[in-house]
Order: C-alpha cells, then sequence, then structure tokens
C-alpha cells in the first residue's frame, strides 16, 4: 500500500482501549460494546502514529467508516483518518489549509505515502525541520511486544515535542493508575537517547517510590544510574534518582544540590509534583530554581490549584492530562462504588450530659460535638468499634483477604482503630497478628510491612490503618476497599487517596473498588473539581507579588508528612453508644456520576436498550441459530448471567432470567421446561439412538444451560460417550451435520415452545 512497510509502519486490528468495567454489587463486567478498536493503525515509526483507516465491506458506502476512524484520530490527537469499502477510500484532513477540501474521496491506488502522511502530521503539530530528530528519536522496546497504551503515546510525543520546540516547563497530569513513571521514563530515554539531556535528575519525595522506579520502570538505564546516597551526588553517574530529603534541608550544609554547578543537570523530572514544588517554599522548588537553566517536567495526578498555590503558574497550561474520568470510561482504571454511611453521633450531633467526665475523670466540656470533631477533638470508643465492626461486616461478606487502606484522622486515630479492627476481626487475627496493621510514619514495624501489604504475592499484612503515609505514591494494585474515617478537606488529598484503588489487576481478579465513607468526603466526587477544571487559581499580573498569600484556613492545606501524632489532647469517652442511622450505595455512571443503582436494574435498562419489547426480545431468541449469540451479544454490555443469577438469587434458566429481569415475566427454572418438554413426548419421531441423545441433550440443558448444549463438545462427554463418538453420532443418528443441528434446533423450539405465549 503506497510503500508502506507492512511489519514496522502497518498495524492491523489494534485495541485502544478495552472497554469500561461495569460494577454493580459485588459483580462486574467489561462493558465490550464501548471497546474502541481500529482496524489500522499507520505509523512513521513505532510510537509516532499518523492516520487511522477503518476498513468496511462493500455493502457499506466508502465512506460510512470515516466517523468511526475520526473519533479515533482525535483521541490520539493524529490529523488523518480514513475509511474504505475496497472500492475506494475516504479521507478526513484535519490539517487541511483555508479553501481546501476537509473531507475527499480517492481510488484504491490513490493512497497517500507515508511521506505525505508524516509531512502533515508534522504541519498538524507545529514540528519545524531542526525539530524532527528529537521527534523521531525511538522509544525504548525490550522486544517483548509491549507498547505504550494510546494516552502514553500521546503524553510522551506531546511532551516530547514541546521540549523539540525549546519549551523548558511542561507539566503532564495523569490520573493514578495510567502508568506516569513509564511514560517519565519513556520521555527521560528518548531525551538522553538523542543527546537533548545528558544528565538527568529524577525526584520524588518517597523512598518506596525512588525504590520501585529504579528495579522496575528505569531499569534499563542499567549502570548509567544511580540512586543519590550518603548525601552525595556523584558526578560519575548520567541518570540521578533521589529523594528531594537527601538533597535538601533547613540548614545550608544540608543542601547537597548545591555541591554541583547550576548547569549540571540538563533535564530535571518530578514526580508527584503537586506535593509542594507548586509552593514558594517547597524544599523542591529551591532545587528546581537552581538548576533553573535544566528542562524541568513535573507529574501529577492531581495538579494543585487553589486560589494561593498553583502548578500552572510555574510549570505552564499541561502538555497533556489524561483524567480518572477518561480512565475509568476507557476501562484502563478500575470504577467504584461508594457505601455512604452514617452514624448517630456524626450526623444527629452529641451533648454530654451536665457533669459528664471522660475516662481520665475530666470534665467533659458542654456543647455539641458533631462529625467534625469525632476523632479529632471527642473520641467515643463505641463509635470506633462500630466502624470497625461495619468494615469487617463488608470484608467478612465479600473477601477477608482483601486489601484494605483504612484513612484516619491522625496517628493516634489510626492505632486505635487498629485495635478496634483486630478485636472485630477475631480468629483471622487471632491466628495472623500481622492482618491489620498500622503503617504511618512513626511506626518502623508498620513501614517495614510496606512492601508486603503492596505484594500481590503476600497475603499479609491484608488492612493497613493510616493518616497520610498511603495517601500517594505506593503502588497497591491489588487494594480492593478504601475507608474513609478521616475529614478530607483537600480536593488533592482526595484524589490521592482514591487513586489507591483504581489500578486494575486482571491477574489477581481487581476489575473494581469500593469506598467505605463514614465522613461524608466522596462528597468531593460531586464537586467540579473533582474531574475538571479549577474555579479559582491565584494568577500573578504585571505588578503583583509573584508569591501567593498564605491559606487562611490551614486544614484545607495537603499535608502528606504523616507527622500528625494528634498533639490537641483529646476528650476519650467509653460507655456513649453509637449506631449507624443510613446506609446507600453509589455507582459509577455512563456520565461519570455517581447514581444508586442494582445490578439488577443496570441489566435491565441494558437489556431493553437491545429489545425494545418483549414481543422483540421472543423473536431474536427464537429467530437465533445459537442462542449463545444473544448471550454474548449482552456480555458486551456487562451483563454477565452468572452475576445476574446471583443478584436474582434464583436458579431460573437463560430466557426466563432475561424475560424475568427486563419485562417482569414470570419464570421457569431450566428443570421445568425440560419437564414440560417430556410430557410433550415429541421424541417418538426419532429411532432410539437419536432419541437417547436428545433426551441426553435436555437432561444436559436442565443442568447446565442452554451454551452447554449448542456446543458440539457436549457429545464427548458423559453420557454420549457410551451411545458412540461425535461423528458415529452425528452420522449414524441423525444422517450428519444438518441432521443433527436441525434436530437441535427443534429441541430448542421445544424448550422455548411456550415463550411466545407468555
Amino acid at each position: 500500500m503506497a510503500g508502506w512497510d507492512p511489519f514496522k509502519q502497518v498495524r492491523r486490528e489494534v485495541t485502544l482501549t478495552p472497554g469500561p468495567v461495569i460494577v454493580r454489587g459485588n459483580m462486574s463486567a467489561r462493558n465490550k460494546k464501548k471497546k474502541k478498536f481500529a482496524d489500522y493503525v499507520l505509523s512513521w515509526q513505532p510510537g509516532l502514529p499518523l492516520a487511522i483507516v477503518e476498513a468496511k465491506d462493500n455493502k457499506h458506502g466508502v465512506s460510512d467508516g470515516l466517523q468511526q476512524a475520526l473519533g479515533y484520530a482525535d483521541i490520539l490527537d493524529l490529523p488523518s483518518a480514513f475509511s474504505s469499502n475496497g472500492d475506494g477510500f475516504a479521507q478526513h484532513n484535519r490539517a487541511a489549509a483555508d479553501g481546501e477540501d476537509i473531507e475527499t474521496m480517492f481510488g484504491m491506488d490513490a493512497f497517500p505515502d507515508a511521506d505525505t502522511l508524516y509531512a502533515r502530521y508534522r504541519l498538524f503539530h507545529g514540528i519545524q525541520p531542526d525539530e524532527k530528530a528529537l521527534v523521531e528519536q525511538p522509544y525504548y522496546q525490550d522486544g517483548s511486544g509491549k507498547e505504550p497504551r494510546y494516552y502514553q503515546v500521546e503524553a510522551i510525543n506531546r511532551t516530547v515535542e514541546a521540549i523539540a520546540k525549546g519549551q523548558k516547563r511542561a507539566l503532564l497530569v495523569m490520573a493514578t493508575g495510567t502508568g506516569k513513571t513509564y511514560t517519565a521514563f519513556q520521555i527521560i530515554w528518548r531525551l538522553w537517547k538523542s543527546g537533548t539531556a545528558k544528565r538527568i535528575l529524577f525526584l520524588a519525595d518517597r523512598n518506596i517510590l525512588v525504590d520501585q522506579t529504579l528495579v522496575n520502570d528505569f531499569k534499563p538505564f542499567g549502570d548509567a544510574m544511580t540512586k543519590v546516597r550518603n548525601r552525595k551526588i556523584d558526578p560519575a553517574y548520567e541518570i540521578h534518582l533521589g529523594l528531594y530529603q537527601a538533597l535538601t534541608g533547613p540548614d545550608e550544609a544540608d543542601k547537597i544540590f548545591k555541591s554541583v554547578s547550576r548547569d549540571f543537570f540538563d533535564l530535571i523530572v518530578v514526580d508527584e509534583c503537586h506535593r509542594g514544588s507548586a509552593s514558594d517554599d517547597s524544599a523542591w522548588r529551591e532545587i528546581l530554581e537552581y538548576f533553573s537553566g535544566a528542562i524541568q517536567v513535573g507529574m501529577t495526578a492531581t495538579p494543585k490549584e487553589t486560589e494561593y498555590v498553583s502548578n500552572i503558574t510555574y510549570f505552564g497550561d499541561p502538555v497533556y492530562t489524561y483524567s480518572l474520568k477518561q480512565g475509568i470510561e476507557d476501562g484502563f482504571l478500575a470504577p467504584y462504588k461508594v457505601i455512604r454511611i452514617d452514624i448517630d453521633k456524626d450526623v444527629l450531633g452529641w451533648t454530654p450530659p451536665p457533669g459528664m467526665v471522660d475516662d481520665l475523670g475530666n470534665a467533659v466540656e458542654q456543647r455539641e460535638y458533631n462529625r467534625a470533631d469525632m476523632d479529632r477533638v471527642l473520641v467515643l470508643n463505641q463509635r470506633t468499634k462500630l466502624v470497625a465492626k461495619r468494615v469487617m461486616q463488608y470484608l467478612n461478606a465479600t473477601d477477608p483477604m482483601a486489601k484494605t487502606i483504612v484513612f484516619c484522622e491522625d496517628i493516634d486515630h489510626a492505632e486505635r482503630m487498629r485495635q478496634a479492627i483486630v478485636n472485630a476481626a477475631g480468629k483471622i487475627a487471632k491466628d495472623n497478628p500481622r492482618y491489620v496493621m498500622r503503617i504511618t510514619g512513626d511506626s518502623v514495624e508498620g513501614k517495614a510491612q510496606l512492601d508486603n501489604f503492596i505484594d500481590p504475592e503476600q497475603p499479609f499484612p491484608v488492612i493497613a490503618t493510616t493518616s497520610q503515609l498511603l495517601t500517594t505514591g505506593v503502588d497497591a494494585k491489588t487494594c480492593k476497599l478504601i475507608v474513609l474515617d478521616q475529614t478530607i478537606k483537600s480536593m488533592t488529598m482526595f484524589k490521592q487517596i482514591i487513586g489507591r484503588g483504581t489500578r486494575i489487576d486482571e491477574d489477581n481478579n481487581k476489575f473494581f473498588f469500593t469506598i467505605m465513607d463514614f465522613k461524608k468526603a466522596t462528597e468531593l466526587f460531586r464537586d467540579d473539581a473533582f474531574d475538571g477544571d479549577p474555579v479559582v487559581i491565584y494568577e500573578p499580573g504585571d505588578g503583583d507579588d509573584p508569591v501567593p498569600p498564605d491559606p487562611d484556613d490551614p486544614d484545607d492545606d495537603d499535608d502528606d508528612d504523616d507527622d500528625d501524632t494528634g498533639g490537641t489532647v483529646k476528650i476519650v469517652i467509653s460507655g456513649v453508644p453509637a449506631r449507624i442511622i443510613a446506609e446507600r450505595i453509589e455507582y459509577v455512571g455512563s456520565d461519570g456520576k455517581l447514581i444508586t443503582e442494582s445490578y439488577r436494574e443496570f441489566a435491565r435498562k441494558a437489556i431493553i436498550t437491545e429489545f425494545r419489547s418483549l414481543d422483540e426480545f421472543i423473536q431474536r431468541w427464537n429467530d437465533a441459530d445459537r442462542k449463545q449469540a444473544i448471550i454474548d451479544e449482552l456480555e458486551e454490555h456487562g451483563i454477565v448471567l452468572a452475576n445476574l443469577q446471583e443478584a436474582v438469587g434464583r436458579d431460573i434458566g437463560d430466557f426466563d432470567l432475561l424475560a424475568h429481569i427486563a419485562y417482569d415475566q414470570p419464570p421457569l427454572t431450566r428443570r421445568e421446561r425440560a419437564e414440560q418438554v417430556k410430557k410433550r413426548n415429541y421424541f417418538t419421531k426419532y429411532g432410539d439412538k437419536a432419541r437417547a441423545v436428545l433426551e441426553a441433550l435436555l437432561d444436559k440443558y436442565a443442568d447446565e444451560g442452554i451454551a452447554t448444549i449448542e456446543d458440539t463438545k457436549v457429545l464427548r462427554l458423559k453420557p454420549f460417550d457410551a451411545i458412540g463418538t461425535p461423528l458415529e453420532i452425528i452420522k449414524g443418528a441423525f444422517g450428519g451435520k444438518a441432521g443433527y443441528e436441525a434436530a437441535l434446533s427443534e429441541l430448542e423450539n421445544q424448550i422455548y415452545e411456550q415463550a411466545s405465549n407468555q
């Protein structure tokens, strides 16, 4: 095709997104109908896509696939989209000049060559001739066939292109769990290999972040890479990974970054740059300012955008953004359900009776205490036990070994919660002392278990109680339950906490996660700023002070140091009862908003969308050569019959299950339908051998369902193996394949004979 290299430049049947995971109840399934799948992706070279081509058969028009191709080109930010039915091509050119036709059609022999489409790509993205060398610098490839996801390709290319144009600061916003570190590695690799950056500093603020990066994503740098240790920058290495705490400190002697010249580093990448680098007094900020001549790339899931602090003020507008909402919609990130729980003392408030004393015998101040006071000012031990009991109730009902993080107000609260959960867990915690661990900044024993907690191969710890330490950067991809018993005002912190659960881990059956909220923190989901643009940003004018004013409310700051030991003297009372007065479960809807809906209701809507009436459903079911085709079609919408069966709680047949859920039809079990067929005794028309086969198939239907008898492999199983081989059965009893299929079709018609009369 027009000189395109079929091995290096043409990729066929490319899955761009797997389709979102639908969650209802404790069940999940992918909605494969929303999978994004391109017939062809044309590239200049691996990692540098140029165009999308959608192919249709010649029963379609030439341009019938163009809108689909254009949709894929849009998410990949490509200028060229094509459609073909085998008779010709239709083209959409997003880089068309003024007065030039945007859409054109041409013959099969007139498809543009790679040079033409690459020139169009460079025009679309404004890439100048002197920028080509860096833009064309190859990705790292390890031979395994692993390729960046489409959004990672965009993030890498947009960043490299911005730097090629001379941009010195760049901000990448990518939701937690979308592979920021891998993206950073590929950016660094291309800049390093091209000679654009010879010495690179990768900055993080947690040892675990640096250590994970060192042995995982950055491993290909090999001997050229080192971790900054012993407060020394070793010039013998080119790639330096460091904690900002290891490079600076309060005293001038601590600022070891000044031991090298200002032009020592050519590139600095700041991971999780929301955690302070945007703030004028940040330790990271002074490092960035010292190496002000270096290219600086900030990476974050949650750009800090408040009235006082703005990452955009420092780095500029993001060169690329991939949001949590988009990640869930694409199916790369795990959706969530929210269990909101109201406790009486939180919602209704509590006023101590006159003369009441706390557990230490001190008088309790006469005022109303509410949710904001709980575990910050007032500790009601019965409330703590109630939360622990509800957490264990959920885990025991789903999976007691599901990795869980409980976010508490402070370290003191985290320790009390650990004790309460141990007691609520009972035998499992007694048999396994590490079942529940407090993992906080001051706990040597707890922090020592952090690697085990995030390792899918290690069963313990199962539950981690914390306050701040696990809010960010910890790759706990198997975390299935996040418990919020913490007052959260900071949108940045909220996004980071939610990000602990957003990774999908198919190998460990992690497709969604649950948020159990005791403090109404999930109200932040309803805030436009949760997954949208900031409302108010400090943007100094020409005559304004470039330093933002101090915040008025320190509680709204993003303090992630986990050094809050609860220094305030708390009122601790053991004898005041607490109870749950309301509980509601919500799910992520198709619009990204939280809705209250059961799996049953979700399935009903999806079935009615596919089959507008009961008559249409019955006709499609009876006309289908294979009923399994309809079941497969519904599964693409996220309806898994096994899940639906569990939600209904009754063992009824596939047809009856769907008709009952969607159209309120009285259901029959498979066994009841099979018995009705036997009473009609229609088998007498067949010979002895054929009748034995059909009766056995009917029994198989009663036991296992329609899918089993539609699979010819069933003839290899008992009791058919006693009748003969599959070939002997098909030829000897039915005269051949056509006869067997006709008999099977009639059997199915008999099974569902009353379907049209219900």
